[in-house]
């Protein structure tokens, strides 16, 4: 592997480490908050997946990078514009019916991109995603059951979840709009053209909405520039209180 293309792996390898550790940071929010103790726990565990294959991908990314900086120090000591995460895991957890929302369309993303990379040309990421794709397969029935239970519910139930919907529904887009910085490593089978994804992603997404009588939410504006360090004003909120000990007390260790 050539040194722009090792680069560019570190990099890759970074932003979905991003993706997946501010995501658990967010399900972990619910702890005590979430709408009955099952739903507590549900979360939680569903947070702690997302932590493992956060670890997994930064520590590989500090690995790949060469430069001595492992998980903790990629979690813990990158400043807001230097993560490379996508804007709908950063969004505040707002209303149930929005937690769920972003659950669902994010976890059955990331379902077909682990997918992809089980079978790709990269064996430790091809690891990682064998692992982790058999959580989020979890992460997405669990979505879809809420969602399916709050959309074809009450009234009530259903314009929340209809409403979680139109919130989290701006941010789709980025999830497949291709990466400049890993176009090589499409080419060469390491990562995903997450481009291909959409239309399955569309009708997985459209057969669960069918069932729960909800509506796919009109296109509109759309955001961009996770992956490019550009990020909405609740992910240096996030940091502040994710980050906090570790920055207090360097070196600590238990």
């Amino acid at each position: 592997m050539t040194a722009p293309e090792q680069e560019m792996l570190a990099g890759y390898a970074t932003a979905l480490g991003d993706d997946a550790l501010i995501l658990a940071q967010r399900m972990a929010e619910w702890v005590a908050s979430a709408p009955q103790i099952e739903e507590d726990v549900a979360l939680a565990n569903i947070g702690l997946d997302l932590l493992g294959q956060a670890r997994s991908l930064l520590g590989y990314a500090g690995q790949v990078e060469g430069r001595g900086r492992d998980e903790d120090d990629l979690a813990f000591l990158r400043d807001e514009r230097e993560f490379r995460n996508l804007q709908i895991v950063e969004l505040p957890n707002g209303d149930f019916g929005v937690t769920i929302a972003r659950l669902l369309l994010f976890a059955t993303y990331q379902h077909q991109l682990y997918r992809g990379l089980a079978a790709g040309a990269d064996a430790t990421l091809a690891a990682i995603a064998a692992k982790a794709v058999k959580e989020v397969d979890y992460h997405v029935d669990h979505a879809r059951s809420w969602v399916v239970r709050l959309g074809d519910g009450t009234a009530e139930s259903h314009e929340r979840m209809q409403a979680g919907l139109a919130a989290t529904w701006p941010y789709v887009a980025e999830m497949f709009t291709p990466d400049p910085q890993v176009d090589r490593l499409v080419v060469t089978g390491v990562a995903v053209d997450v481009a291909a994804l959409r239309p399955e992603w569309d009708a997985r997404i459209g057969a669960v909405l069918a069932e729960a009588a909800l509506d796919v939410p009109e296109a509109g504006w759309t955001a961009r520039g996770g992956r490019r360090g550009l990020h909405t004003e609740h992910l240096g909120h996030l940091l502040a209180t994710l980050q906090y000990l570790h920055r207090s007390h360097p070196g600590a260790s238990w």
